[in-house]
């Protein structure tokens, strides 16, 4: 991975987001607190923003400065936990040049560390880690494996999707839908549908390397 991969993925993902806004508003607006998609989208114009600032810096750097930028400019639930991601992806890739899949991976799964112990969630609460805890785990497995980087994506991107909609059946324990109680049952947690489509958006952008 080199930090051209990141400004692309970001780029991916601020179109992806902007292209499914109306649907996560309306997850957002059943069972959220309606301002999650502001947020998310505050967020992408932000790193747009910094693509300059980022591009001479190592990836572990450049995902240091995405996180403690997001921390400053994201409000809501969701900024925290999500600057929480790419501070500690940035801490997990401190000192290489350009990360392995694997190394990546075991970034990847030191973020979803950061949102579980700053969310104090886990599996199954109707939250982002439902769609986030499976992704890694798969990712690891896979890049420890050396899967072929488009069997690769196109795994993660199935295994998000699966999982975000798994999240329709759930109670949620966390955040504003947890005071509806059975009453979220039969909707979509917007943060999951969020994670589910920049997850597919940075799978489109990868390709196999020269």
């Amino acid at each position: 991975m080199k930090t051209q991969h990141i400004i692309e993925a970001v780029e991916a993902v601020q179109a992806a987001i902007l292209a499914n806004e109306s649907q996560i508003e309306s997850l957002d607006r059943a069972i959220g607190d309606g301002d999650h998609f502001i947020n998310v989208r505050r967020g992408c114009e932000v790193l747009m923003g910094l693509r300059g600032e980022i591009a001479p810096l190592p990836p572990g750097e450049a995902f240091g400065k995405i996180g403690m930028k997001l921390l400053s400019t994201i409000g809501g639930a969701s900024g925290p936990l999500i600057s929480s991601f790419f501070i500690a992806m940035g801490k997990s890739l401190a000192g290489i040049a350009e990360p392995d899949r694997v190394q990546f991976a075991a970034a990847f799964a030191a973020g979803v560390e950061a949102i579980k112990s700053r969310g104090k969630a886990d599996l199954g609460e109707k939250t982002m880690l439902d769609v986030l805890i499976p992704v890694s785990r798969l990712l690891q497995r896979l890049a420890e494996q050396g899967a072929p980087l488009p069997a690769l994506c196109g795994q993660l991107a199935a295994e998000a999707h699966r999982n975000m909609l798994a999240t329709r059946d759930m109670t949620a324990t966390k955040g504003r839908a947890s005071f509806l109680g059975e009453r979220a049952i039969g909707h979509i947690d917007p943060g999951s549908k969020t994670c589910e489509v920049a997850i597919a958006a940075v799978c489109d952008t990868l390709k196999e390397p020269a």
